[in-house]
């Protein structure tokens, strides 16, 4: 028998209607992809090339676990001058992807009993793995009024003494959503007088389309008690390298480095050579996604508010839309499920992110133009 943990192990709801859609078209069914968070841009070329030189030059070996330290040092310099905050290669932990930063921070940090707060609609990994470790999930409603936000008065209701972790995330997914200056000053004020901790999740951070990022590390007081969570699978279309990594005080990143000693070992040494070259090498393929990116967010907005029943709004960052579909008095499943069978698009239920995302769907416009209309013309017709 499976050990009683595994019932509290959720699943990522994008891969399963993936895997539905792809048996549809196999059975000779056109299928538009809307339900996948992945880049459909090929990984830049000097990426390509620095990896097939590093796998050349033998970088085929086992590595320390929280990764090389020449590349600790190009990530720990990236950040300090994107973030503007000091870090060195002591606050890196490289993993393959990044989820396992998510993963292993919570296996760290948070015991049974403990409290984790964590945005709902939000990345279902987050409440999968706060129930796994036998901790209470506790959601915060991000709510469409105030463009998928939260009210700081909500979370402070929230926050207790037992509140071991703060999970946020901007630019979210689902929503597209992003957290102000007072967002994030709020959360920081929260986590210092509780004695919690806060993962950021920012690995959309370079996928903002109005204003600037704003991250947790604008508030440096917090710095010795947040995770900073980003990685190289949207920015550079590098999905399926799998390479992530977290910045964290040093006392966190020696237990998490131990953790992947104890999982995986280490992540890949060619892949952390590309990664390193991602960062420091020319940003023009990326900057040109990311305008394409803003084109068909533009595209599929207007698209859905044409539709009876729908009402989207525009998205800040990120790569998807979450529109309210309320108006075609469904449940959201139903309107999935619908969508699927009788128009060949493939969405989300926002169910898929928690309970607070009924009443919506995810769509990724990660597809090119001609599809977005394409499917926005067979949802049109099927409803």
């Amino acid at each position: 028998m499976l050990a009683e943990r595994m019932k509290r192990l959720g699943t990522e709801t994008a891969f399963e209607v993936l895997a539905r859609a792809k048996a549809m078209e196999a059975e000779g069914r056109e299928i538009i992809h809307l339900e996948i968070g992945e880049p459909d841009f090929d990984t830049p070329r000097n990426i390509i090339d620095t990896a097939i030189d590093a796998l050349n030059k033998g970088y085929t070996h086992y590595g320390p676990s929280a990764g090389m330290l020449d590349v600790r040092k190009v990530f720990a310099e990236f950040i300090t001058k994107d973030r503007g905050i000091e870090v060195g290669p002591e606050n890196i932990v490289i993993c393959p992807g990044a989820k396992p930063i998510l993963f292993f921070s919570i296996l760290a940090l948070v015991d049974k009993g403990d409290e984790v707060i964590y945005p709902n609609p939000g990345f279902p990994i987050y409440e999968s793995v706060i129930n796994f470790v036998g901790a209470k999930p506790v959601p915060i409603p991000l709510r469409e009024e105030k463009a998928f936000s939260f009210d700081l008065d909500e979370m402070r209701g929230l926050v207790n003494d037992k509140t071991k972790l703060i999970i946020i995330n901007s630019p979210q997914n689902p929503t597209g959503g992003v957290l102000t200056s007072d967002d994030m000053k709020g959360i920081a004020e929260l986590a210092d007088k509780h004695d919690a901790w806060i993962l950021s999740d920012e690995v959309y951070s370079k996928m903002i389309y109005e204003g600037e990022h704003v991250s947790i590390y604008d508030f440096p007081e917090v710095k010795n008690r947040t995770i900073l969570l980003e990685g190289h699978s949207k920015t550079y279309a590098m999905t399926g390298w799998r390479l992530g990594y977290g910045i964290m005080p040093p006392v966190l990143a020696d237990q998490i480095s131990k953790i992947q000693t104890n999982s995986n070992s280490c992540t890949a040494s060619f892949i952390q050579m590309a990664g390193a070259e991602a960062l420091t090498g020319p940003q023009d393929e990326s900057l040109k996604m990311m305008a394409e990116f803003k084109a068909r967010r533009d595209l599929i907005v207007d698209g859905l508010n044409k539709i009876d029943g729908f009402k989207c709004l525009k998205p800040k960052g990120a790569f998807y839309v979450f529109p309210n579909i309320t108006g075609t008095g469904k449940k959201s499943k139903e309107i999935e499920e619908y969508l699927l069978d009788k128009a060949g698009v493939a969405g989300l239920s926002g169910t898929s992110f928690g309970e607070h995302g009924e009443g919506y769907l995810r769509f990724s416009y990660a597809n090119s133009q001609e599809n977005l209309k394409k499917a926005l013309a067979k949802i049109e017709e099927a409803l």
